[in-house]
């Protein structure tokens, strides 16, 4: 079978009833965590149990880049069952900034 990883696998013996190959385009998704890249810092919140999860996700949806109001929600969920979640990765300034804005909200959050 012959195979790459951006292209459609077809096997050796059906290769003369398919004179081209199909060519599937990969594209990322923006998560707003950056994941995959090359990130040199992470948010975390943690629990306090002094903000409801809809003032928790307003914040998260306001400074996260990317954030939806779903994906804030799980968030929020992991942070009241866990104790803690990270919500950001990307570059230590932007951790910062995020880190910053979501303390000011008055969120617990460390940028490690």
């Amino acid at each position: 079978m012959i195979c790459a990883s951006w292209v459609q696998c077809i096997p050796q013996d059906r290769m003369s009833t398919h004179p081209s190959t199909e060519v599937t385009e990969v594209t990322e998704q923006e998560t707003g965590l950056d994941a995959g890249r090359d990130f040199e810092a992470e948010v975390i919140v943690y629990n306090c149990d002094c903000h409801t999860y809809q003032q928790v996700i307003d914040l998260f949806c306001r400074h996260i880049p990317g954030m939806t109001s779903s994906k804030a929600f799980e968030l929020a969920w992991r942070i009241d069952h866990h104790g803690n979640a990270r919500v950001y990765e990307g570059t230590h300034k932007s951790a910062e900034t995020i880190a910053t804005k979501l303390a000011a909200g008055g969120l617990r959050v460390a940028v490690r």
